[in-house]
Parts: C-alpha cells; sequence; structure tokens
C-alpha cells in the first residue's frame, strides 16, 4: 500500500495512458488483483500488476525504471508471478500489449508467450492495436 504513490508516478513517467493513484488503490483493494515490486538498494525500480482469476492470470502492467530495464528485473517479477501462480492454480496467462512496443513483444515471446491475434484499437491514447498473448503455465 506504501509503494501506490511511487507507482503512480513511474505510471505518470512510463505510459501515455498512466493510471492514477486512485485507480491504483481500487485495483490494490481488489481480491482477485496481485502486486509484485521490484527494488534495488531500498528503491522501487518496477511493479507487475496482475489479475488471478478462475485459473488465469491477465497481466494488466508491467513497469521497470528507464535506467533499470534490459538488467532482468522484469524476468524476476515474472518469475516471482509463476510461483504465486502455481500456488493458485493458476495454469494460463494473458495480456495486451501495443503493437508499436516491438521491445517488450520481444520479451514476452523469450519469455514463452505466444501471439494470439491483435484487439483493433484497443488503446485510446494514442490510438493503436493491442496484440493479444498468452501462455500455458506448469507444461
Amino acid at each position: 500500500m506504501e509503494d501506490l504513490a511511487k507507482i503512480g508516478q513511474m505510471e505518470a513517467e512510463i505510459f501515455p495512458d498512466a493510471w492514477s493513484e486512485k485507480a491504483l488503490t481500487e485495483t490494490w483493494e481488489q481480491k482477485t488483483s496481485v502486486m509484485i515490486t521490484a527494488r534495488k538498494d531500498g528503491e522501487l525500480i518496477g511493479y507487475l500488476i496482475v489479475y488471478l482469476v478462475e485459473g488465469e492470470g491477465e497481466i494488466a502492467r508491467i513497469a521497470v525504471k528507464q535506467e533499470k530495464r534490459r538488467q532482468g528485473v522484469a524476468g524476476h517479477m515474472l518469475l516471482e508471478l509463476e510461483n504465486i501462480c502455481e500456488e493458485q492454480k493458476i495454469g494460463r496467462l494473458l495480456l495486451e500489449v501495443r503493437e508499436s512496443n516491438l521491445d517488450a513483444i520481444s520479451f514476452y515471446k523469450d519469455k514463452g508467450f505466444t501471439e494470439d491475434g491483435l484487439r483493433k484499437a484497443y488503446y485510446t491514447d494514442p490510438k493503436e492495436d493491442a496484440v493479444l498473448m498468452s501462455r500455458e503455465l506448469g507444461r
């Protein structure tokens, strides 16, 4: 809970459609949501938000501070998510990513996600299609 303001600051720095601190608080309060944070030397450097429902997990956000990217932070958060999914019998992860975010698409493919299709005009700021991706767990 104490990290929500810092997560909100990172949201504003990273995403054009940043979630407000109110939206983050509402997400935190949902029983189906899990937030994973990454720290280095006590500083918040990344976070992952996922919803776990009916055997599936939907990754809503994953972010790492610009200067800490490509250092394995996101991969470590995904590993932690996999551990949580195993404990809660979650068999599949889903996500959407901007079609233009080629670095993220490559990262997810490296982590075993596959492209399932496109959701036309999913993002509005700016308007853009979303690539739908998924990964089966525990197989």
